[in-house]
């Protein structure tokens, strides 16, 4: 009976971690959808999904003290229980970034300065980043956690591009700093969204293999 509830409080911690996962996935993308059409309704509704991940969160680490106190885990548990903690602090992380984009929303009036193309790319894969990640956790797959993280640099990439190009706009014309700020926080918050699923692929290489990486 007692080794039940601990494989049964494991199988829970797992679940928590990949349900807050896919919260995470819906807030990005909510708040990436909302930011590109400035879609005010979309945003507000995206911020009303913040207690569900609070919830969530309590939850995980309620999980985690028991088994810690109660069960004592070793070796490939405790490393679970190890990385259930960390990927649920990048996903708390992530979210509150995310957040950040939707409000973005709620700044900008009017239409925006250019069209978001590359912007709307950083997020497209900033999202797969997420979703790949968390896949890598559920399978423990330690390649495409390093796959995955590869994609930083493209994010990278195009952070360095969008940010030369509006520090340009600023400078021919002080008009736009306002919104051409909000953009370049923007930008920013992609930019450290993809360091974060890097950090989340660290914790599935460690998960799976016991080794300790930086993927970033």
């Amino acid at each position: 009976m007692v080794r039940e509830k601990y494989l049964q409080q494991l199988a829970l911690l797992k679940e928590s971690v990949l349900s807050l996962g896919e919260i995470s996935e819906k807030i990005l993308h909510d708040s990436m959808d909302a930011v590109i059409a400035l879609d005010v309704e979309l945003a507000r509704e995206t911020l009303e999904l913040e207690p569900k991940v609070e919830r969530l969160e309590e939850q995980i680490e309620v999980t985690i003290n028991d088994l810690l106190a109660l069960q004592q885990p070793l070796a490939g548990d405790l490393r679970l229980v190890v990385s259930a903690l960390k990927i649920t602090a990048d996903l708390k992380r992530i979210v509150g970034l995310s957040i950040n984009i939707a409000k973005i929303s709620l700044k900008i009036e009017g239409e925006h300065l250019k069209p978001l193309i590359d912007t709307r790319i950083m997020g497209d894969i900033a999202a797969e980043m997420l979703a790949n990640s968390l896949k890598a956790f559920e399978t423990q797959d330690p390649d495409l956690a390093k796959g995955t993280a590869a994609r930083d640099d493209d994010v990278d990439k195009l952070f360095y591009v969008v940010w030369v190009e509006l520090i340009e706009m600023m400078a021919k014309d002080p008009r736009v700093v306002s919104k051409a700020t909000h953009l370049l926080f923007l930008i920013r918050c992609l930019e450290r969204i993809a360091d974060h699923c890097c950090n989340v692929c660290e914790s599935v290489v460690y998960l799976s293999t016991a080794e300790r990486v930086k993927l970033n």
